[in-house]
């Protein structure tokens, strides 16, 4: 009997691991990006009036508790709060995997950390069932938008010299995808939005190096059977200064940056009205005169 096919995941979690742990020297310097991220959750937990008793952040390197600290108002609405990533913090997990049990926490913030999960939906669905009925996820992640420019160059770079080019750039989720994952995965009042930011650098190998320090090259499963040579960078980095250079010489990178929020559900949450128990026709509220579907405009 022939193996079962290896499952198609796009990520290597043993890399992600590896190159988050390498990154934690230079991470402190790199990690604006992740900053901003911490700030943003930050910010939107500031317009929600209620406390959280127990909340996991996971991801982000320990910026998000960084952030609750320039904040005492919002801090003091937040109770215990357990730092986990993939590569350190107090808890050490794989994010496919969560070791807590069922309705621990009140609140979950996720700044940048997702986008490396193979099983979105199973991680969301753990997710949700870590949090107490009523309880908040709010998670940041990289969208497929991100690094277009470099992903561009690379491809044509490696055609050109080789003929055909391999995945060198890591796939993200779409806005739509997250959306849809929120309803899938059994969250109450589902939501996501997208950020662009864009970064300019003066030289390509400026933003290798900055994904490297922050740990976000690209840990794929499937890699190019070409090495990244010099020949294939040099030619690269020609095409993106071509293409993606402004007036002053600065190259751009953009980045995407989703944003999903979603609650466990609870019965005090406001529910959407079962079909046919509206008390008034549209018709009645628009002022309109109603025609059944067969009945053609203009027909008296």
């Amino acid at each position: 009997m022939a193996a079962p096919p290896e499952p198609c995941f796009p990520f290597e979690p043993r890399l992600v691991r590896q190159r988050k742990r390498r990154a934690r020297r230079g991470f402190a310097e790199a990690a604006f990006l992740h900053a901003r991220v911490a700030a943003d959750l930050a910010d939107r937990l500031e317009a929600i009036p209620r406390r959280f008793e127990r909340a996991l952040a996971l991801g982000g390197g320990g910026l998000f508790t960084e952030e609750l600290r320039k904040r005492p108002e919002l801090a003091g609405r937040i109770g215990a709060v357990i730092e986990a990533d993939v590569a350190g913090g107090a808890v050490e997990l794989d994010p496919e995997c969560l070791p807590f049990a069922p309705q621990t926490f009140d609140l979950i913030v996720s700044p940048l950390a997702l986008h490396w999960v193979n099983d979105l939906p199973g991680a969301f669905i753990q997710l949700r069932q870590a949090l107490k009925p009523d309880g908040l996820l709010l998670a940041s992640m990289f969208g497929g938008d991100t690094l277009t420019e470099l992903r561009i160059a690379l491809i044509e770079a490696e055609s050109a010299l080789l003929g055909g080019a391999g995945p060198r750039v890591a796939p993200f989720a779409s806005l739509q995808d997250v959306a849809g994952l929120l309803q899938r995965t059994g969250f109450a009042l589902p939501a996501a939005d997208r950020d662009f930011v864009t970064v300019r650098y003066g030289e390509p190998m400026r933003l290798l190096a900055d994904l490297r320090a922050m740990g976000e090259t690209a840990a794929l499963r499937q890699r190019s059977p070409h090495g990244l040579s010099r020949r294939i960078l040099a030619r690269a980095f020609e095409i993106y200064r071509e293409r993606y250079a402004d007036a002053e010489g600065r190259v751009r990178a953009t980045f995407e940056i989703v944003t999903a929020t979603g609650w466990a559900p609870h019965e005090s949450q406001q529910q959407p009205l079962k079909p046919g128990s509206a008390r008034m026709r549209l018709a009645d509220a628009l002022g309109a005169e109603e025609r059944s579907a067969g009945e053609k405009a203009g027909k008296p």
